[in-house]
Protein backbone atom coordinates (compact mmCIF):
# COMPACT_ATOMS: atom_id res chain seq x y z
CA UNK A 1 0.00 0.00 0.00
CA UNK A 2 2.74 2.34 0.88
CA UNK A 3 4.70 1.52 -2.44
CA UNK A 4 1.40 2.34 -4.06
CA UNK A 5 1.02 5.43 -2.26
CA UNK A 6 4.52 6.42 -3.15
CA UNK A 7 3.88 5.39 -6.77
CA UNK A 8 1.03 7.55 -7.54
CA UNK A 9 3.16 11.02 -6.05
CA UNK A 10 5.81 9.99 -8.54
CA UNK A 11 6.16 12.27 -11.21
CA UNK A 12 6.53 10.47 -14.54
CA UNK A 13 9.75 12.99 -15.58
CA UNK A 14 11.33 11.80 -12.47
CA UNK A 15 13.42 8.56 -11.27
CA UNK A 16 12.36 8.57 -7.60
CA UNK A 17 10.33 11.23 -4.45
CA UNK A 18 14.05 12.17 -3.66
CA UNK A 19 14.83 13.53 -7.04
CA UNK A 20 11.15 15.09 -7.11
CA UNK A 21 11.39 16.93 -3.88
CA UNK A 22 15.07 18.18 -4.90
CA UNK A 23 13.74 19.57 -8.38
CA UNK A 24 10.71 21.15 -6.34
CA UNK A 25 13.03 22.24 -3.88
CA UNK A 26 15.88 23.81 -6.64
CA UNK A 27 12.54 25.42 -8.09
CA UNK A 28 11.08 27.45 -5.19
CA UNK A 29 15.03 28.71 -4.37
CA UNK A 30 15.48 29.91 -7.82
CA UNK A 31 12.15 31.86 -7.94
CA UNK A 32 12.82 33.20 -4.09
CA UNK A 33 16.52 34.37 -5.46
CA UNK A 34 14.80 36.11 -8.48
CA UNK A 35 12.47 37.88 -5.56
CA UNK A 36 15.20 39.02 -3.79
CA UNK A 37 17.08 40.68 -6.23
CA UNK A 38 13.35 42.64 -6.83
CA UNK A 39 12.99 43.66 -3.02
CA UNK A 40 16.96 44.30 -3.28
CA UNK A 41 16.30 47.52 -5.70
CA UNK A 42 13.79 48.50 -3.93
CA UNK A 43 15.77 48.47 -0.63
CA UNK A 44 18.70 50.00 -2.67
CA UNK A 45 16.64 52.78 -3.55
CA UNK A 46 15.12 53.73 -0.40
CA UNK A 47 18.17 53.51 1.36
CA UNK A 48 20.21 56.10 -1.14
CA UNK A 49 16.93 58.79 -0.75
CA UNK A 50 16.64 57.81 3.35
CA UNK A 51 20.49 58.72 2.95
CA UNK A 52 20.20 61.90 0.67
CA UNK A 53 16.77 63.29 2.70
CA UNK A 54 17.04 62.14 5.98
CA UNK A 55 15.61 64.38 8.48
CA UNK A 56 12.42 64.14 5.93
CA UNK A 57 11.99 60.44 6.33
CA UNK A 58 12.79 60.67 10.09
CA UNK A 59 9.19 63.29 10.41
CA UNK A 60 7.55 60.95 7.81
CA UNK A 61 8.09 57.76 9.90
CA UNK A 62 7.24 59.59 12.91
CA UNK A 63 3.49 60.06 11.53
CA UNK A 64 3.54 55.96 11.28
CA UNK A 65 1.54 53.96 13.55
CA UNK A 66 4.42 52.30 15.10
CA UNK A 67 1.60 50.26 17.22
CA UNK A 68 0.12 48.61 14.44
CA UNK A 69 2.94 47.69 12.47
CA UNK A 70 4.91 46.05 15.97
CA UNK A 71 0.89 44.48 16.38
CA UNK A 72 1.69 42.88 12.29
CA UNK A 73 5.00 41.84 12.63
CA UNK A 74 3.83 39.90 15.52
CA UNK A 75 1.04 38.41 13.49
CA UNK A 76 3.65 37.32 10.81
CA UNK A 77 5.98 36.15 13.03
CA UNK A 78 2.74 33.86 14.86
CA UNK A 79 1.95 32.82 10.90
CA UNK A 80 5.45 31.41 10.12
CA UNK A 81 5.26 28.91 13.54
CA UNK A 82 1.76 27.97 12.39
CA UNK A 83 2.99 27.25 8.92
CA UNK A 84 6.23 25.34 9.71
CA UNK A 85 3.73 23.39 11.70
CA UNK A 86 1.57 22.76 8.69
CA UNK A 87 4.64 21.48 6.23
CA UNK A 88 5.50 18.90 9.65
CA UNK A 89 2.09 17.80 9.86
CA UNK A 90 2.12 17.05 5.92
CA UNK A 91 5.48 15.47 6.16
CA UNK A 92 3.71 13.32 8.90
CA UNK A 93 0.71 12.58 6.95
CA UNK A 94 -1.10 14.16 9.47
CA UNK A 95 -4.38 15.39 7.57
CA UNK A 96 -6.29 17.18 10.44
CA UNK A 97 -3.14 18.54 12.28
CA UNK A 98 -2.34 20.19 8.38
CA UNK A 99 -6.22 21.40 7.86
CA UNK A 100 -5.44 23.11 11.30
CA UNK A 101 -2.42 24.93 10.92
CA UNK A 102 -3.24 25.90 7.25
CA UNK A 103 -6.65 27.46 8.41
CA UNK A 104 -4.75 29.76 11.58
CA UNK A 105 -1.81 30.64 8.86
CA UNK A 106 -4.76 31.99 6.66
CA UNK A 107 -6.58 33.59 9.57
CA UNK A 108 -3.53 35.20 10.71
CA UNK A 109 -2.26 36.55 7.04
CA UNK A 110 -6.14 37.81 6.81
CA UNK A 111 -5.53 39.52 9.89
CA UNK A 112 -2.28 41.34 8.33
CA UNK A 113 -3.60 42.52 5.39
CA UNK A 114 -7.10 43.66 7.01
CA UNK A 115 -5.38 45.89 9.63
CA UNK A 116 -2.78 47.12 6.47
CA UNK A 117 -6.26 48.13 4.85
CA UNK A 118 -8.44 49.24 7.23
CA UNK A 119 -6.27 51.34 9.73
CA UNK A 120 -3.22 52.01 8.82
CA UNK A 121 -3.91 52.96 4.83
CA UNK A 122 -7.49 53.89 5.51
CA UNK A 123 -5.78 56.51 8.53
CA UNK A 124 -2.87 57.53 6.24
CA UNK A 125 -5.21 58.43 3.96
CA UNK A 126 -7.62 60.83 5.76
CA UNK A 127 -4.73 62.19 7.66
CA UNK A 128 -3.49 63.28 4.25
CA UNK A 129 -0.47 61.39 3.50
CA UNK A 130 -1.49 59.60 0.65
CA UNK A 131 0.98 61.11 -2.63
CA UNK A 132 -1.13 61.64 -5.74
CA UNK A 133 -4.25 61.03 -3.83
CA UNK A 134 -4.44 63.26 -0.80
CA UNK A 135 -1.04 64.61 0.58
CA UNK A 136 -1.50 67.55 2.37
CA UNK A 137 1.10 67.76 4.59
CA UNK A 138 2.70 71.14 5.54
CA UNK A 139 6.38 71.95 6.95
CA UNK A 140 10.12 72.18 5.84
CA UNK A 141 10.21 69.13 4.67
CA UNK A 142 7.01 68.27 3.14
CA UNK A 143 8.88 67.42 -0.32
CA UNK A 144 10.73 64.89 1.65
CA UNK A 145 8.06 63.37 3.30
CA UNK A 146 6.29 62.94 0.56
CA UNK A 147 8.79 60.88 -1.25
CA UNK A 148 9.11 59.00 1.71
CA UNK A 149 5.29 58.19 1.72
CA UNK A 150 5.73 56.97 -1.88
CA UNK A 151 8.60 54.58 -0.85
CA UNK A 152 6.05 53.59 2.22
CA UNK A 153 3.00 52.46 0.53
CA UNK A 154 5.27 51.20 -2.83
CA UNK A 155 6.94 48.76 -0.63
CA UNK A 156 3.91 47.77 1.94
CA UNK A 157 1.50 47.56 -1.20
CA UNK A 158 4.43 45.33 -3.48
CA UNK A 159 4.60 43.45 0.26
CA UNK A 160 0.91 43.40 0.51
CA UNK A 161 0.52 41.86 -2.90
CA UNK A 162 2.72 39.15 -2.49
CA UNK A 163 0.46 38.44 0.77
CA UNK A 164 -2.63 37.93 -1.12
CA UNK A 165 -1.01 35.99 -3.37
CA UNK A 166 0.48 33.59 -0.64
CA UNK A 167 -3.21 33.69 0.64
CA UNK A 168 -4.07 32.23 -2.64
CA UNK A 169 -1.88 29.63 -2.74
CA UNK A 170 -2.99 28.57 1.10
CA UNK A 171 -6.42 28.44 -0.30
CA UNK A 172 -5.47 26.00 -2.76
CA UNK A 173 -3.53 23.99 -0.41
CA UNK A 174 -6.52 23.97 1.98
CA UNK A 175 -8.92 22.66 -0.52
CA UNK A 176 -6.06 19.31 -1.39
CA UNK A 177 -5.64 18.90 2.09
CA UNK A 178 -8.72 18.50 3.17
CA UNK A 179 -9.16 16.03 0.13
CA UNK A 180 -6.30 13.97 1.78
CA UNK A 181 -3.70 14.64 -0.93
CA UNK A 182 -0.84 15.74 0.99
CA UNK A 183 1.39 12.52 3.41
CA UNK A 184 4.80 11.27 3.64
CA UNK A 185 5.50 10.90 -0.26
CA UNK A 186 3.87 14.02 -1.31
CA UNK A 187 4.45 17.14 0.47
CA UNK A 188 6.39 19.44 -2.10
CA UNK A 189 3.69 21.62 -2.54
CA UNK A 190 3.12 22.47 1.13
CA UNK A 191 6.71 23.09 1.59
CA UNK A 192 7.27 25.18 -0.98
CA UNK A 193 4.28 27.08 -0.34
CA UNK A 194 6.09 27.31 3.57
CA UNK A 195 9.64 28.75 1.99
CA UNK A 196 7.28 31.44 -0.26
CA UNK A 197 5.31 32.77 3.06
CA UNK A 198 8.37 32.64 5.38
CA UNK A 199 10.06 34.69 2.54
CA UNK A 200 7.28 37.23 2.61
CA UNK A 201 7.57 37.81 6.55
CA UNK A 202 11.07 38.23 6.40
CA UNK A 203 10.46 40.81 4.01
CA UNK A 204 7.93 42.73 6.63
CA UNK A 205 10.76 42.08 9.09
CA UNK A 206 13.04 44.24 7.24
CA UNK A 207 10.36 46.93 6.67
CA UNK A 208 9.07 47.43 9.73
CA UNK A 209 12.67 49.34 11.01
CA UNK A 210 13.75 50.73 7.85
CA UNK A 211 10.06 52.19 7.73
CA UNK A 212 8.35 52.56 11.54
CA UNK A 213 12.10 53.03 13.66
CA UNK A 214 13.54 55.87 11.71
CA UNK A 215 15.30 58.31 14.45
CA UNK A 216 14.07 56.64 17.70
CA UNK A 217 10.40 57.39 18.97
CA UNK A 218 9.69 60.43 21.64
Amino acid sequence: MADHHAASALAHQFEDLEQQHEAASLGIWVFLATEVMFFGGLFAGYTIYRHLYLPGFVEGSHLLNVTLGAINTGVLICSSLTMALAVRAAQLGKRNALVTFLILTLALGLAFILTKLTFEWRHDYLEGLAPGLNFTFAGPHAKSVELFFCFYFLMTGVHAVHMVVGLGILMVLLVLAWKGRFGPARYNAVEAAGLYWHFVDIVWIFLFPLLYLIGGRY
